[in-house]
């Protein structure tokens, strides 16, 4: 009898023990702490570095001059105001679309790879890259193809471009092959990995280019394409040869949209863009491979339950991967409720210039500390230090002009 008691008194002791204040809870390790207070670079892989001249484009390769011959690459220590012989015999003026927009100074993979110890010194943590994904524009958000790397990025964009046309690739990643341009971005990854630098690539799934291999068989096709309900046709063309009409971001022709309803983007294109997600998270298979998050263009354009379920897609998948929205206004809500992990903080960026570069439009140390201290306080502080700090970007004026020409 007085065992059972004796043992009862123990257990209830353990048990109390267990369950008292002094038992510390561990939070499990967050899987995004490499991510916080690092340094950014911007790379704009076209106007980087040409490490391999070989691979560098011609007149085919670039939307605005297709077929014209008297196109070519523009010399990296140029005058960039000075039009050279092949521009004058298009236009004299200089923002013509044909001139300013059609030049190409032969940046690639190859490039960035030849600088990362450059960019170790500099101190920077983390490689934003703008779209590095098949497209004719010097920008490229106006992919051709999401799944392969640009093939003038890569060491043998002919060898290249002959393996594809005989892959007969559709949307199914089964029939996904590596090109040498592929194969070179994840070289870029795993050297940059070595270095302890972390590579986060723009992600542009609002919408693509004309030259995207779904709207060119709708093209070719049309209404009858299986790629039919990937894009927001409003009117199918009837005479031979006439185009369809269909939505466009800000209306520009170049930039097809992707077909969307309330919930985010129709199955074709979701899957497609979840498909890619997989390819450059967990390149066959490996996250250690792939890239470490995703920078997201023009993130409201797409319904906000999409980004909610893509977001999860990622987790699933690579647990660490950071996602950036572009998003201008106030982010808060976005990164609060889990659409997005972080934000282009334009809302920093915007306060430094009123204050440091403004004239007419300045504004004083005072509103500076205020509205710094309102946007701090707008983020929880494991998300404010998440966020890319940025003062200019590939879409505002370089921080020197806005010096030279404030109140822009």
């Amino acid at each position: 009898m007085l065992r059972h008691a004796a043992l009862g008194l123990l257990a209830a002791g353990v048990l109390s023990a267990c369950s008292g204040p002094s038992v510390k809870t561990v939070a499990p390790p967050d899987p995004l702490a490499w991510a916080q207070g690092k340094v950014w670079y911007q790379v704009f892989p076209e106007r980087f570095r040409n490490g391999d001249p070989a691979n560098d484009p011609a007149a085919a390769d670039v939307a605005e001059v297709e077929g014209r011959q008297a196109w070519r690459l523009s010399p990296w220590t140029a005058d960039w105001y000075e039009l050279q012989s092949w521009e004058l015999k298009r236009s004299t003026d200089f923002y013509h679309a044909g001139v300013v927009f059609a030049r190409r100074c032969g940046g690639d993979i190859q490039g960035i790879i030849d600088k990362l110890d450059y960019l170790k010194d500099l101190g920077v943590d983390v490689l934003y890259l703008n779209p590095v994904f098949q497209s004719p524009s010097l920008h490229k958000y106006d992919s051709a193809s999401m799944h392969h790397v640009d093939l003038n990025f890569g060491p043998d964009p002919a060898g290249d471009r002959k393996i594809l046309e005989e892959a007969e690739e559709t949307e199914d990643p089964r029939t996904w092959i590596w090109t040498k341009a592929d194969i070179l971005f994840l070289r870029l990854i795993k050297e940059a990995h070595g270095r302890g630098l972390k590579v986060v690539i723009d992600g542009v799934f609002n919408h693509t280019g004309r030259r995207f291999f779904a709207f060119q068989d709708i093209l070719k096709k049309g209404k009858k394409s299986r790629y039919a309900r990937w894009y927001m046709v409003t009117k199918w063309g009837e005479a031979p040869g006439e185009e369809p009409v269909y939505k466009a971001w800000w209306d520009f022709k170049s930039l097809p949209v992707l077909a969307r309803d309330s919930d985010g983007l129709l199955p074709g294109p979701k899957k497609y863009v979840f498909d890619i997600t997989r390819r450059w998270l967990a390149p066959n298979g490996s996250v250690k491979d792939g890239v470490d998050g995703f920078r997201l263009d023009v993130i409201e354009e797409v319904p906000a339950p999409f980004w909610k379920e893509w977001r999860a897609h990622v987790r699933a998948i690579k647990p660490g991967a950071l996602t950036v929205g572009e998003i201008w206004g106030d982010a808060s809500g976005w990164v609060g409720d889990g659409r997005v992990d972080s934000t282009m903080n334009y809302q920093f960026a915007k306060a430094v210039i009123a204050f440091f570069a403004d004239r007419k439009n300045a504004i004083s140390g005072g509103a500076f500390v205020s509205r710094l201290k309102s946007l701090l306080g707008s983020y929880a502080p494991e998300k404010a230090a998440l966020l890319l700090n940025l003062v200019d970007s590939h879409d505002t004026d370089r921080v020197a002009s806005m010096i030279l020409n404030p109140d822009r």
